[in-house]
């Protein structure tokens, strides 16, 4: 029972902190507002966001935790919620150490308003197939995009009933 309450919570701990990190990515040349600067935030926001998620998924830490902003929150489906990337990091070691979850998503829903504020929705699952455990939650992330780079600045996960 012991061993299952862990991994129930570090699953919960995985599946809503996964989008939190960004990767640091080119900067656009120009915040101006132009279309051409918007396009270039866009084309950065997909890759910084695509980068996140395959990090978390390939156990890469030094990438998914560069994406983090200093004080970025994340809140798990079960109500805690931990803030600071150095934090959140240590909070899910496990997942980084154990290369055993196999974490997968769906981009349901995005908004991104120009060079400022970038929002996902995503359906995860995370499996831990030696402890026959499986999750499934919505995960918001909202991004914000400073000195060039987009970075995960809170998200917030919503666990679902597996299927």
């Amino acid at each position: 029972m012991r061993k299952k309450m862990r991994l129930v919570l570090v699953g919960l701990a995985v599946a809503a902190t996964a989008a939190v990190a960004t990767p640091t990515v080119a900067a656009a040349t120009d915040d101006d507002g132009s279309a051409a600067a918007e396009t270039n935030c866009a084309r950065e926001f997909d890759e910084a966001q695509r980068v996140d998620m395959e990090s978390f998924r390939d156990y890469d830490l030094a990438t998914w935790t560069a994406g983090h902003d200093d004080d970025a929150i994340t809140v798990l489906a079960q109500g805690l919620w931990f803030q600071g990337r150095d934090t959140i990091a240590a909070v899910l070691h496990r997942h980084f150490e154990d290369r055993e979850n196999i974490w997968t998503w769906t981009e349901l829903t995005r908004a991104v308003d120009g060079c400022k504020t970038g929002t996902i929705l995503y359906d995860t699952t995370i499996t831990v197939p030696s402890a026959n455990f499986s999750q499934r939650a919505l995960v918001s992330v909202t991004y914000t995009r400073k000195s060039g780079k987009w970075l995960s600045v809170i998200d917030q996960g919503t666990l679902l009933p597996t299927t």
